[in-house]
């Protein structure tokens, strides 16, 4: 069985439907026929389409499953979420990536600052040449520039400064364009 959820900004979220032996049980309040389920086992994939979004549909979207436990005990898993941004304003890419640097006795703080793009949904990863790097790495929240509808986000990378000669990647990914921003070369 194979839930989906809508959460609303501010609010708890709330089961939309449930897929089970391939039938679809959408729940009191939302309309059956604007969602549709693909399941794929094989790909272990769970598709849900909207048809005909509305403003009203603004949210965030995860999809969840049971799955059997310890000593008899069920644990419901849940997805990352699909943010869904409803409006008449076109995206545009940041206007402006950088990478900042800070040496400091025993290690190097790279500060990859992503600038004035819409909408504020981005994934932004660090890479060495060969995998992710994930330990001593920090995300914020992307903020609203003063422009309304532009939004900036920053994300730190701290390593110990006998690695100066690396070469670490900011890598970030919006809707509009891909882009991976090397460290080396910036001292």
């Amino acid at each position: 069985v194979i839930h989906w959820y809508m959460q609303k900004e501010g609010e708890a979220p709330k089961r939309l439907l449930f897929i089970s032996g391939g039938k679809v049980t959408t729940e009191s309040g939302f309309q059956a026929n604007r969602y549709m389920v693909e399941r794929s086992s094989v790909q272990k994939r769970c598709v849900l389409t909207i048809k005909d979004v509305i403003s009203d549909d603004a949210a965030t979207y995860y999809c969840a499953y049971w799955d059997p436990h310890l000593w008899n005990t069920w644990v419901k898993y849940f997805g990352m979420g699909t943010k869904l941004i409803v409006s008449e304003k076109r995206s545009s890419p940041p206007a402006n990536s950088e990478i900042l640097q800070k040496k400091h006795v025993n290690q190097i703080m790279y500060v990859c600052l992503i600038e004035k793009f819409y909408p504020e949904v981005i994934r932004v990863t660090w890479t060495d040449d060969e995998k992710e790097v994930t330990d001593n790495v920090v995300k914020g929240d992307a903020w609203q520039s003063t422009k309304e509808d532009e939004y900036s986000v920053a994300s730190w990378l701290t390593v110990p400064a006998e690695n100066e000669d690396k070469k670490y990647y900011c890598k970030y990914e919006h809707e509009e364009e891909k882009v991976s921003l090397p460290t080396q070369g910036i001292f």
